[in-house]
């Protein structure tokens, strides 16, 4: 339902919040799918902890507690995207 909503009305870009994680494999291919047809016209923000949909991304962050209990941010570049 929610990707007909997208699809009928738009957005520059969307947040996604672990909306695969009752997904099994071969609906998550699928999601993966229309993700990736999505990202074409939109930028996406997903929370996720699913390995494959980390796998489609052009970068990931994460956060984390440091043992001092102060939250720290890390992120890795995994390709470039295909707007710049």
């Amino acid at each position: 339902m929610l990707v007909a909503i997208f699809k009928a009305r738009p957005s520059p870009f969307y947040v996604l919040d672990e909306v695969e994680a009752a997904l099994d494999d071969v609906n998550l291919g699928r999601l993966l799918g229309v993700l990736e047809e999505l990202r074409a016209s939109s930028q996406l923000i997903i929370i996720t902890h699913q390995k494959r949909t980390m796998e489609i991304a052009d970068a990931l962050y994460g956060v984390t507690m440091r043992g001092d209990g102060v939250t720290e941010v890390i992120s890795q570049r995994l390709r470039e995207s295909d707007a710049s």
